[in-house]
């Protein structure tokens, strides 16, 4: 099939890069040059700017937008709107609060363009090893764009059961429902990530802390915390990927000096909580990460910090320079 491809960040250039290597063809269009260059040089076409990517495409046309959430998505999809035509369709990829999905896709509706919003998790590693995808929107537009999700999905040889959602499932991918179920599948998901990455945070933070000279000696212990990790991963009911990021992170340095724990908040920890209040949810560990997370200089914040890199090549505000 063929995609437009809006936005080369750090995961918009190797979205569109599996989508080639699984046989897709992609236009691509980005304000920096030079990521455009990088992505054209494995073989997608280069768009001068929207009008020109949305030329290049064959109807009925399919965009996927992969831009930070809120209004550089906004403009975008808006832009994309006037160029665009009946039958023709926008994908928001990005972290978008699934009630903008819903505000777009009114204003899509007239011109009979379908708006799918995709919950996208896989992070800087997702070109090796695939993507999570919780996709929202009309059932039949998610139908034809089908093969693009089915080569960004990890596919890891599903086992078909009863139902064709079921092996979707299994490979990486499923239709979550209307429009904003996507975006709010992938915001709950997010959610839960920060509480896992705050446990595992708090709980280095007491192995580490056992060294602490205020201990008796006879009670204190100069634990390895990357052997500690490396341990867990290998059959623990612990483990897990940001488990494996964890222990990299400490074998790579174990006092997680270039880290200062000051971890971004990108939205979806706050939506989630915000919508454990409208449902009337007790959500305790969420929200306690969300506020942790808030938190800077404890060796735990500076392991999140570390997850948060390791994952999805989040940069602190200090590093950034700002």
């Amino acid at each position: 099939m063929q995609l437009g491809v809006v936005g080369l960040g750090r995961m918009g250039g190797n979205i569109a890069r599996r989508l080639m290597r699984g046989g897709h063809a992609c236009v691509v269009y980005d304000r920096d040059a030079r990521s455009v260059s990088d992505v054209v040089g494995d073989g997608a076409t280069a768009a001068r700017d929207l009008a020109d990517l949305v030329a290049k495409l064959s109807r009925p046309r399919a965009v996927w937008v992969m831009l930070p959430a809120g209004k550089p998505t906004d403009d975008t999809t808006m832009a994309l709107g006037d160029l665009l035509a009946e039958g023709d369709v926008v994908i928001d990829g990005g972290n978008t609060f699934y009630r903008d999905d819903i505000r777009r896709a009114k204003a899509l509706a007239p011109k009979k363009i379908d708006y799918l919003d995709c919950g996208t998790s896989g992070g800087v590693w997702g070109l090796e090893r695939g993507y999570c995808l919780m996709v929202g929107g009309a059932e039949a537009a998610f139908e034809r764009l089908e093969p693009i999700f089915r080569s960004l999905a990890p596919g890891l040889g599903a086992i078909a059961r009863t139902r064709d959602a079921d092996a979707r499932a299994e490979q990486g991918y499923i239709h979550a429902g209307p429009v904003g179920a996507g975006h709010f599948v992938k915001m709950v998901h997010n959610g839960i990530e920060y509480g896992l990455m705050q446990a595992y945070a708090e709980g280095f933070d007491i192995l580490r802390g056992k060294g602490a000279e205020r201990l008796p000696e006879d009670e204190r212990f100069d634990l390895d915390l990357a052997d500690v990790a490396e341990v867990w991963r290998r059959g623990s009911v612990v483990s897990s990927w940001l488990l494996d990021l964890t222990s990299q992170a400490l074998a790579d340095d174990a006092a997680l000096s270039k880290f200062t724990g000051s971890v971004d908040d990108s939205g979806e920890g706050r939506w989630t909580i915000e919508a454990a209040i409208e449902e009337a949810v007790p959500a305790d560990v969420l929200a306690i990460a969300l506020f942790r997370s808030r938190q800077e200089h404890t060796f735990g914040e500076r392991l999140l910090s570390a997850m948060r890199f390791g994952f999805g090549g989040h940069v602190e505000e200090a590093a950034r320079g700002g």
